[in-house]
């Protein structure tokens, strides 16, 4: 089965900050747009930031995975190693604060991978991984 892309719209509180975080920061293209919303190419996957007038962070609380605080909701994408530490390297030369800090975690455990958690300006929670390994993604 070929992996067919996914499509994801979320709520942001200003479309021009979604712009320049989404745009500039992340390096995802800009699609298609209009004054309430905006297409990315989220690494071949499409996402969709809609404005949302008033919005809160959604911020359903989280879990303890590997000693740290995960926010939930979350989501994100799993990158090749050398994408993901230049993605790294660029949020931390952008001044990103982090939720956590880019880290390899259950490291030398079934899952070890790189992981990192930070907030767009909306406040939607984003954590971007890598494996080493991929056929760890699974791995119990």
């Amino acid at each position: 089965m070929t992996l067919r892309p996914f499509h994801l719209a979320f709520p942001v509180h200003d479309i021009d900050a979604a712009r320049a975080f989404w745009g500039m920061t992340m390096g995802c293209p800009e699609g298609r747009s209009s004054n309430g919303w905006i297409d990315f190419d989220f690494y071949g996957h499409q996402i969709v930031t809609h404005l949302v007038p008033g919005m809160e962070a959604p911020d359903a609380g989280g879990n303890a995975v590997d000693g740290h605080h995960v926010p939930v909701p979350h989501f994100g994408i799993v990158l090749e190693m050398k994408d993901w530490q230049a993605l790294a390297d660029r949020l931390v030369a952008a001044g990103t604060r982090f939720d956590i800090e880019p880290y390899v975690r259950f490291k030398g455990e079934a899952g070890e991978q790189a992981t990192m958690f930070f907030r767009d300006p909306s406040g939607n929670a984003i954590e971007m991984k890598a494996f080493e390994d991929l056929a760890q993604l699974f791995a119990n």
